[in-house]
């Protein structure tokens, strides 16, 4: 399982340990990821998904996890990601 975020696509950013005398070392910087379960009112159903935490509190702030795919950009998400967001256009045009 890979360390990145299926909605925004955040992965592992890597830097520098800075000791008290000043000696470098390299580290990683890993997202904070989480495995959530979002529901999608247009669907009616709920996926399981793997992001992080910064962008499940995008997921709130847009309004719901069919708000946030539909302003998402398609080459961020996941192929799950992607998949879902097409099921809710589909659906939401057939509506």
């Amino acid at each position: 399982m890979s360390r990145r975020c299926e909605l925004t696509g955040k992965g592992p950013m890597s830097g520098n340990n800075v000791s008290h005398a000043n000696n470098k070392t390299k580290r990683r910087f890993l997202p904070n990821l989480q495995d959530v379960t979002l529901i999608s009112d247009t669907l009616g159903r709920s996926f399981k998904l793997r992001i992080s935490n910064a962008a499940l509190r995008s997921v709130d702030h847009r309004g719901g996890l069919d708000a946030y795919l539909a302003k998402a950009k398609d080459a961020e998400l996941s192929s799950d990601a992607l998949k879902i967001k097409k099921d809710i256009a589909k659906a939401q045009a057939t509506a």
